[in-house]
Parts: structure tokens; C-alpha cells; sequence
């Protein structure tokens, strides 16, 4: 956790609870790890927008020369209002853009997603230049909920599917430039760079291709116990396969890379307050209720995701103790199990009373913009960052029951 005690109850007095805390200082730290990945003929980063998509983040990543990786048109909006240029994005959706004219028009890269998408480009589109995303057979993910590779997934056009995708391009004039996989999120580093290897032998039977994107899916350590991914490690790799292919074809590919949650996840943190304490006796649990819950991190509850927890008390005894949300819902659970979201697992944590303050760390990336919002009519929380020089600047109000109601009719 960034935060220092002080920090928090500042955060608390001047935004209330719940509320985001982003750090500037991390988030430029992780950019340059990712900026450093080792590549042999070229490299963009591009980050996956739906890990957070608050202005703030994306000024922050705009300045330090970051491309965009956009899942749908509303993302390809919010990046333009960010003051990204549209030849730095890239649309990779996981349905056919409604824009799709407008946007290619602008400058913005399209990345076909099915044969289906290919082909209405190429209607649309013809004589222009596109990426297709391709599904190499392999996947891999901390849970299956986001494994995005393999037979189990509807994510880009299948492999053997490969010579329909090249015929389909010619028949409508257009040529593929790029090639894009990703397998999933938090991938072991063995089966992703098996994975570019896959994706490498596809893009031998292209030879218009110039542009390779391994996806991201790098495995941020939350907590104590996880494995981060080496992007040292895991580069090295895919450089040799790169230059492995030149050597083999003569054809110098230029590598994207698309992290996410790698460069926001642990740049974030929740600061809760402790709204309740509850047990159901000698034989249960003991239950911490916060202000906080699924309405911000919905991580845990949708597939056992771990995230750190931090009661702010010194010198109380340690407890065993559930964290759940204030939602009617059995399933608004902080504490999972890993990887099981129906399982109950308790924390060693000082004994929490009502009134304390309480952080829930790795909310960077997959939280605010993912969060069950309005579920029990509970508002958006708001989103600060706290800036170099130490300074809370707020980058999103709490959202009022006025703007909830705003479009009923």
C-alpha cells in the first residue's frame, strides 16, 4: 500500500468513503518497465484502456507516449477526449464497430476481430490497411473467466481458419498489416511465449504482415504469495523468436505489447471505512462490513481474485476476518478463496471496529472500471491521484442520486 496512514484519514476528511487513490509515481514506474520491454525491430505499447479508463490515468500514460488499445467505440471516444491522436489507438472490439467508417477516416487502426468484421471492413473499407486479431489455439489465465485464448474462446479468428482470413482480404482489396493475439490475463510466461511462437509460425504464412502484438496479460503480484511477470525475462524471449523469424524469412517484424493491469493494478488503492462488525458465533466468522465492496471491487466476487486488505490500527490483536461490502448480496465477498468466488477466506488482520479505516490495495486496474455501480443504488466512488510532489487532485466526483435518476423516464 502507497498510502500512509495520514494520507488516508486526509483522503477520508476531504472525499469521504469509499474512495479510488491512484499514484502517479507508480504508474510512471511501471510505464517505463513496460517502455524497456525487449524487442529487436521495433516496439509500440499500447495500454488495454478497459483496465482504467479515468482521464487522469490516460493523460498520465499520453505523456509518457503510451498508444491505446481501445475494446469498444465509446473507449475509442474517451481517448480522443484524452488528447490521444487517433493514429495512436487502435480498435479491437469484440463486435463489429457502428463507426467503423468514421473512425478509419480519422486515422484510428482497426483490428478485425472475426471473419465476419474482416469482411464488413473490407465492404467499407476497401483499399485500406488492417490488423486482424487471431485466436492461436492456446490459452491461459489465472481463472478460466479470463482465459481469451483457445477452443473454450470466442476471441478472434480461429488458427485453421488462418487461409479464409488471407483469401476474404484479397477478395475485398484490403491487406493485413498486423497480426494480434492475446491468450488471456495473468498467463504463466511459459505459455505466453509459446503462444508467440504460435502466433509467429501464423504470421510466416502472411507475408504482407509487419507487425506482430502479443497481447498483454503480464501477472501483476497483488499479494504476498503471487508471481509477477518478469518483463525482462519475458521479453528476452520473444526478441529471439523475433529475430529467430528474420532469420528464417528475412522479415523484420516490428512487436506491440498491450499491458493492462501490469501498468495500473498496484498504482491504486480503495480507502474504506469499516461500517460494522459482525459474527455468527464460536463455530462461524467473524465479518468486517465496509462502506466498500463489489460496488468497487467486483474482482473477487466474479472470479476469487485476491486483493490486499490493510485494517489501519496499531497495537489491537490479531483476528480472523471475512470482509464483505454493504450490498444485499451474498456475493459482495472481499475475501475469497483464490480463484473460487463461492469460498470464504479469512484474513489475519488487527481485530477491526467500527470506524476504522480500511485499504484495499491492487484497485488500479479492473475496479472502478469494472465496478458494480448503482447495484443497491449506491453512487460511483469518486477517483483521486495522488500526483509527484505528493498532492491529491481529484479526477472524478462521487456521483450524486441526481445523476443516477438522470435518464429514467
Amino acid at each position: 500500500m502507497f498510502l500512509t496512514p495520514a494520507e488516508a484519514v486526509s483522503v477520508r476528511e476531504r472525499y469521504g468513503t469509499p474512495c479510488y487513490v491512484y499514484d502517479r509515481a507508480a504508474i510512471d514506474e511501471a510505464a517505463r518497465r513496460a517502455l524497456a520491454f525487449p524487442h529487436a525491430y521495433g516496439l509500440i505499447v499500447r495500454y488495454a484502456l478497459k483496465a482504467n479508463s479515468n482521464r487522469g490515468v490516460l493523460a498520465i500514460l499520453r505523456d509518457l507516449g503510451l498508444h491505446i488499445d481501445a475494446s469498444s467505440d465509446p473507449e475509442v471516444d474517451r481517448t480522443l477526449r484524452a488528447g490521444f491522436s487517433p493514429e495512436r489507438i487502435m480498435l479491437t472490439s469484440q463486435v463489429p464497430s457502428s463507426r467503423l467508417e468514421e473512425f478509419v477516416a480519422e486515422g484510428i487502426l482497426y483490428n478485425a476481430c472475426s471473419l465476419h468484421q474482416l469482411d464488413r471492413f473490407g465492404q467499407l473499407c476497401s483499399g485500406r490497411d488492417v490488423t486482424i486479431r487471431v485466436n492461436p489455439g492456446l490459452g491461459s489465465g489465472s481463472s478460466h473467466r479470463v482465459n481469451t485464448g483457445g477452443p473454450a474462446a470466442s476471441f478472434g479468428i480461429w488458427h485453421e481458419y488462418l487461409e479464409d482470413a488471407r483469401s476474404l482480404a484479397v477478395r475485398r482489396g484490403v491487406t493485413i498489416r498486423g497480426l494480434h493475439a492475446h491468450i488471456g490475463s495473468g498467463s504463466d510466461p511459459a505459455i505466453w511465449a509459446r503462444a508467440a511462437r504460435l502466433v509467429l509460425d501464423l504470421a510466416g504464412r502472411l507475408p504482407e504482415v509487419a507487425t506482430v502484438s502479443l497481447g498483454g496479460g503480464f501477472k501483476v503480484a497483488r499479494v504476498a504469495g503471487e508471481e509477477e511477470t518478469d518483463l525482462a525475462a519475458l521479453g528476452a524471449v520473444a526478441r529471439e523468436a523475433f529475430v529467430d523469424f528474420k532469420r528464417r524469412t528475412g522479415r523484420a517484424l516490428h512487436l506491440e505489447v498491450e499491458p493492462g493491469a501490469y501498468l495500473v493494478a498496484n498504482a491504486g488503492v480503495v480507502v474504506a471505512t469499516c461500517v460494522d462488525v459482525v459474527d455468527t458465533g464460536a463455530g462461524g466468522y467473524l465479518f468486517a462490513k465496509l462502506d466498500a465492496g463489489m460496488t468497487e471491487v467486483a474482482r473477487p466476487s466474479l472470479y476469487g481474485a485476491q486483493h490486499p486488505i490493510d485494517v489501519l490500527a496499531d497495537g489491537r490483536r490479531a483476528a480472523s476476518v471475512v470482509f464483505v461490502g454493504p450490498c444485499c448480496e451474498a456475493g459482495d465477498l472481499l475475501t475469497p478463496a483464490p480463484g473460487d468466488a463461492g469460498t470464504i477466506a479469512p484474513r489475519q488482520v488487527p481485530r477491526p471496529e467500527i470506524g476504522d479505516l480500511v485499504l484495499i490495495g491492487g484497485a488500479g486496474a479492473y475496479c472502478a472500471a469494472m465496478s458494480t455501480i448503482n447495484y443497491n443504488s449506491y453512487p460511483a466512488a469518486p477517483e483521486v491521484i495522488r500526483d509527484s510532489e505528493g498532492q491529491f487532485r481529484l479526477v472524478r466526483r462521487r456521483q450524486t442520486l441526481e445523476q443516477m435518476l438522470a435518464n429514467e423516464a
